[in-house]
């Protein structure tokens, strides 16, 4: 008995047999050229979709004598400025530059000094860092000299040299070079050596002068804001604060730290850095605002117990904080909205510090609040991908949060 199998015919030499129902396949005869549109063609013209760049390069023959076009891959960003760190620094420095002539107008050629030690100190500190971690040494990128200045304009214009030292020291050793240097700081180098300098020694870093024309007769005084807060505690009203010239606080004529006396030198500063577009709008609006809403809140409440919101933002080193440190790239936040709440919160605390708080100086305080704050902030504040689903449980890439 013969099986299907004996009777099966096996298939004939040559092309497979055509399907009842579907279209003959076509098949194109050795060394011919694929069609027009066809999806050979089609691949060799597309190029991947993780490229945004493609440079064709000459063409080559294929063995059909139709030409193949080669793509040169590469990886984003594809749009670039010619903006480095070390140009960055340089348009800081440059924005510095009258909030530093202001203060050695006013205190003399002893504040050229201070600046020499703060900023000598930060370079050699990290060079010194960097040598002995095997890493390479950038102190050529001004990271450090900008540190450096911010630190000399925050320290009192008779400090004495050895405390420019240790705050160097303190800036870039501990609050720069032991998280890994330059953009791994969670706080900002210079605020952090001011809080440190002023925990440690509160008398020397509380040693304020009056202003002068070149320092040459300076005498020793209590700042607005030290004024304010002894009054306070000695149940005096506001005390000597409410005689706080504003007008020469605005110009630069009141005691202070070495390039904070002068509003408008900072604001010129400020705008600098803001048409050169290496600072946003938002963190400072919102830190300036917070603080002349809430101090503004209370004086309207009681006008004999607080002062008016003008004198918070002329006085100390508000401005130079709000411009030039809570601005950071680095320890500020990456959003808008982040950048809002940064400022509000920076606002916020220093108005809460000074009104009710141990320190007169209450804004390095708040920045370094607020600089630990930032990673939280950027997680809840970090735009919801295209796609993703709503909910709370919900991360930013649409799957649950950790």
């Amino acid at each position: 008995m013969s099986t299907s199998d004996d009777n099966q015919t096996p298939p004939p030499d040559g092309p497979p047999s055509e399907t009842p129902g579907k279209a003959p396949a076509r098949h194109a005869p050795p060394g011919s050229a694929p069609a027009p549109g066809g999806a050979a063609e089609k691949r060799a013209k597309t190029p991947s979709t993780e490229s945004a760049k493609t440079t064709p390069k000459p063409a080559a023959k294929a063995s059909g004598g139709s030409p193949e076009v080669a793509y040169t891959l590469s990886y984003s960003p594809h749009v670039r400025r010619r903006v480095s760190v070390r140009s960055i620094m340089v348009e800081v420095l440059i924005a510095l530059l009258p909030a530093t002539l202001v203060g050695l107008y006013q205190f003399g050629a002893y504040g050229l000094w201070i600046i020499a030690l703060c900023v000598g100190g930060c370079m050699a500190v990290e060079a010194a860092c960097q040598k002995l971690m095997r890493q390479k040494i950038t102190v050529d990128d001004g990271s450090a000299a900008v540190t450096g200045l911010l630190l000399a304009l925050s320290m009192p214009p008779r400090a004495e040299w050895w405390l420019c030292l240790v705050g160097a020291l303190v800036a870039i050793g501990l609050g720069k070079q032991v998280f890994g240097g330059l953009g791994y700081n969670p706080f900002n180098p210079a605020m952090l050596a001011r809080v440190a300098l002023l925990i440690s020694f509160p008398a020397q870093m509380t040693h304020f002068v009056t202003p002068s024309r070149w320092g040459l007769d300076a005498v020793t005084t209590a700042t607005p804001l030290n004024q304010l807060q002894e009054a306070r505690i000695r149940g005096l009203g506001l005390g000597e604060a409410a005689h706080t010239d504003l007008g020469a606080a605005f110009w630069g004529g009141i005691p202070g730290s070495l390039g904070e006396t002068s509003v408008v030198a900072v604001l010129v500063g400020g705008l600098y850095l803001l048409y050169r577009g290496h600072i946003r709008w938002d963190t400072p609006a919102a830190m300036l605002g917070t603080v002349a809403l809430v101090s503004g809140l209370f004086w309207w409440h009681d006008p004999t117990r607080y002062m008016p919101p003008q004198f918070h933002l002329a006085t100390g080193g508000l401005m130079l904080v709000a411009f030039f440190i809570a601005t950071d790239m680095v320890t500020s936040p990456l959003t808008p909205k982040g950048r809002l709440i940064f400022g509000v919160g920076c606002g916020l605390l220093t108005i809460v510090i000074r009104m009710w708080g141990g320190y007169a100086e209450a804004v390095s305080f708040a920045i370094l609040l607020m600089n630990s704050a930032v990673p939280i902030i950027d997680r809840y504040t970090a735009p919801r991908l295209y796609g993703a689903r709503r909910g709370r449980g919900a991360g930013t890439d649409g799957g649950p949060r950790p």
